[in-house]
């Protein structure tokens, strides 16, 4: 089952950066893909999608060695995210009625 690692990263501001902490991620093990949503100046989130939980040590030293800081890190696997999008959907729909 596919896992997804969403990371809290801070100091990102533009493509390259993002090309920086998605480069340094691909190196670690077991990482199948990595998504950014890059927030100029505040807090960006990355998304790192595996097969297993990672470990997030390594994660943390990924996001170092591209030269950013790991404010956060949670594990969930993706049938949790769905329950979770799900629920927000649900609770949005509920406010809009």
């Amino acid at each position: 089952m596919t896992t997804l690692t969403t990371i809290d990263v801070t100091g990102m501001t533009c493509g390259h950066c993002v090309s920086a902490v998605t480069n340094e991620l691909n190196e670690v093990d077991g990482v199948e893909r990595v998504t950014v949503e890059l927030v100029n100046g505040g807090t960006s989130h990355v998304t790192v999608f595996s097969d297993d939980e990672l470990p997030a040590d390594a994660l943390r030293a990924a996001i170092d060695e591209a030269g950013y800081e790991t404010t956060g890190i949670e594990s969930h696997d993706a049938e949790q995210e769905f329950e979770q999008l799900a629920q927000v959907r649900e609770h949005e729909a509920e406010k809009d009625s």
